[in-house]
C-alpha cells in the first residue's frame, strides 16, 4: 500500500491537531481531555479575535497576506462573534483550545485566508497576548468596582460623620471615634488597592505579539502598530521574556489577594456589629439568611462568604507563584495551568466588590447603640492625660495619675465623666471645671480635627474628596 504524502493532509481534517502530522498514532481520549483547555480559556474569544484582527492588519500592511485575505478574516471573524455571543459555536475538545477552535472555524469560513492568519506568529505569544488583553479588561473593570464601593463608604460616612463609637485596639475600647472615620479606614483601603491595580495594569499593557513562539519571527513584521492598534503602551522588548512571562498575572493576583483581606476585615466587622449582643447596624434582608431550624436567625452569609473566598483568592496566587518557580525559559506547557486560577480570582473580586457596594449603600445604623458602647471602657481616659499635660504635667506623669483614676472608677462601677470635681481634683491639683468638655465623647472626637483625624469636620472633608473624586473620574 504507497504512502500517503504527508502534503496532502489538511491539518484539520478528520478533528485532527494543527500539530498532528509529525506523529505516528492519534493522542488519546484521555490525554486530549488532560491537555486541552477549551473549557476554560473560551472565555477569551473576544480578545482572542481582537488580537489577531489586529495582527492580520499588520500583515496586510507589510504586503504579506493581501488586502482581500484581511477583508476575508475580517468578515468571518465578525461571523464567529455573532456565533459566539448567539451560543452557536461549536467548541471542540480534539482543537485543544480557544486558538484553534477559532482558527478552524474561520478556515471552513473563507477558505485558505483563514490559513494565512498565523503567519508570523505562535500559540505561545498570541496566548500571551489573549490574556494581557482579557485582564487589562478585567482590571478596568475592578478599578471602577473599587471606585464605586469607596463612592458607597464615602456617601455612608457623610452620613454618620458625627455618629460616635467606641475605637478598639485589642478589641477592647480604645478611644472615642465616629462611625464615618471608621467607614472611611476602609475607604483607604480600597484606593490602595486601586492604585495597586493601576501600576499593575502598567505592565500588563505591554504587547508580546510578534515574540512568535520563542526567538521572533523572520517576517518583516510592525510591532509597534499591532500595540497602537490594541492600545498596548509598548511591546514585549525580549521574545523569550514575552512568551514565557506571567509576572502580570501573578501581580494581579496578590493585588486581588489583598483587595479580598481588606473585604474579610470589614466582614469580620460587619458580622460582629450585627451581632445583637453589638447590634451597631443591619444588613438589608436581600444579604442575609435564615436558619433550617431555628426561625428567629438572621444571618450575615454575604460577609461570612467573603472571608472564606479570601483564603481561596490567596490559594490561586501561591498556586501561580509555585507554577513559575522552576520554569526553564521560554514556553513550558506548565503555562496552561495560569489560567482557572487567574480567572477564578478576577471573577471572585468582580463579584464580591459589586455585591459589597450595594451592601454598604443599605447598611441601617443604630447609633444609640454605637453611643452606648463608647461610654463603655473609659473611652475618655486619653483625653484627661492629654488634658494634664496641656495643664504643664510630664506625659508619663499624666498617663499614671489617669491609671489611678480609671482604677477608682472600677470600684464605684462608673465613668471618669460621672466623678465629681473633688473626686477628681483628688488625683491632681491642676484639674478644673473645663475638664468636663474633654470628658465628653463630643468633645474627645471633635478635638481630633488635623488631617487624619476622626473630628466630624475632618471626616465630612475626607468624604467629599472621595466623592469628588469619583464625579471626576465618571
Amino acid at each position: 500500500m504507497p504512502n500517503t504524502p504527508l502534503s496532502s493532509h489538511n491539518q484539520f481534517d478528520n478533528k485532527s491537531q494543527a500539530w498532528s502530522a509529525r506523529f505516528s498514532e492519534p493522542v488519546s481520549e484521555l490525554v486530549k481531555r488532560y491537555t486541552a483547555s477549551v473549557n476554560f480559556d473560551q472565555r477569551m474569544a473576544h480578545f482572542d479575535i481582537q488580537g489577531s484582527l489586529a495582527h492580520a492588519d499588520m500583515l496586510a500592511s507589510i504586503g504579506i497576506i493581501s488586502a482581500q485575505d484581511l477583508t476575508e478574516i475580517q468578515r468571518g471573524m465578525g461571523q464567529i462573534t455573532q456565533e459566539i455571543e448567539a451560543g452557536q459555536f461549536n467548541w471542540s475538545l480534539d482543537l485543544e483550545d480557544v486558538h484553534l477552535n477559532i482558527e478552524k472555524r474561520l478556515v471552513e469560513l473563507i477558505g485558505d485566508a483563514g490559513k494565512r492568519l498565523h503567519t508570523g506568529r505562535s500559540r505561545n505569544d498570541q496566548v500571551a497576548t489573549d490574556i494581557r488583553l482579557w485582564l487589562r479588561h478585567e482590571v478596568d473593570t475592578s478599578s471602577n468596582l473599587l471606585r464605586i464601593l469607596r463612592h458607597k463608604l464615602a456617601q455612608l460616612a457623610l452620613q454618620h460623620a458625627d455618629t460616635i463609637m467606641p475605637g478598639f485596639t485589642h478589641l477592647q475600647v480604645a478611644q472615642p471615634i465616629t462611625f464615618g472615620h471608621h467607614l472611611l479606614a476602609y475607604a483607604e483601603m480600597f484606593g490602595r488597592d486601586a492604585e495597586r491595580l493601576a501600576d499593575c495594569r502598567r505592565r500588563i499593557n505591554r504587547l508580546p505579539l510578534g515574540a512568535a513562539a520563542l526567538a521572533g519571527t523572520s517576517y518583516p513584521i510592525d510591532r509597534e502598530r499591532v500595540a497602537r492598534t490594541l492600545a498596548f503602551d509598548s511591546v514585549c522588548r525580549n521574545s523569550l521574556d514575552a512568551v514565557s512571562d506571567r509576572d502580570f498575572a501573578i501581580e494581579f493576583c496578590a493585588a486581588a489577594a489583598l483587595i479580598m483581606m481588606h473585604i474579610s476585615r470589614l466582614s469580620e466587622e460587619l458580622v460582629l456589629w450585627m451581632n445583637p449582643r453589638i447590634g451597631f447596624i443591619d444588613l438589608a434582608d436581600r444579604f442575609c439568611t435564615g436558619s433550617s431550624i431555628m426561625p428567629q436567625k438572621k444571618n450575615p452569609d454575604v460577609p461570612e462568604l467573603a472571608r472564606g473566598k479570601t483564603g481561596r483568592v490567596y490559594g490561586h496566587l501561591t498556586a501561580l507563584l509555585t507554577l513559575m518557580k522552576g520554569q526553564p525559559l521560554a514556553y513550558n506547557k506548565d503555562n496552561q495551568e495560569d489560567k482557572e486560577g487567574l480567572f477564578d480570582a478576577a471573577d471572585t473580586i468582580r463579584d464580591t466588590l459589586t455585591i459589597f457596594a450595594d451592601m454598604i449603600g443599605g447598611i441601617q445604623v443604630n447609633a444609640d447603640a454605637m453611643r452606648a458602647a463608647a461610654l463603655q471602657g473609659y473611652a475618655t481616659a486619653t483625653d484627661l492625660a492629654d488634658y494634664l499635660v496641656k495643664k504643664g504635667v510630664p506625659f508619663r506623669d499624666a498617663h499614671e495619675t489617669v491609671a489611678l483614676a480609671v482604677r477608682h472608677c472600677e470600684t464605684q462601677q462608673c465613668d471618669l465623666a460621672d466623678l465629681t470635681l473633688a473626686t477628681l481634683q483628688s488625683f491632681h491639683a491642676l484639674i478644673d471645671t473645663d475638664v468636663f468638655e474633654v470628658l465628653t465623647l463630643e468633645g474627645s472626637v471633635a478635638a481630633r480635627r488635623h488631617i487624619g483625624g476622626t473630628a466630624p469636620e475632618r471626616v465630612r472633608i475626607e468624604a467629599q474628596c472621595i466623592l469628588d473624586e469619583k464625579q471626576s473620574n465618571d
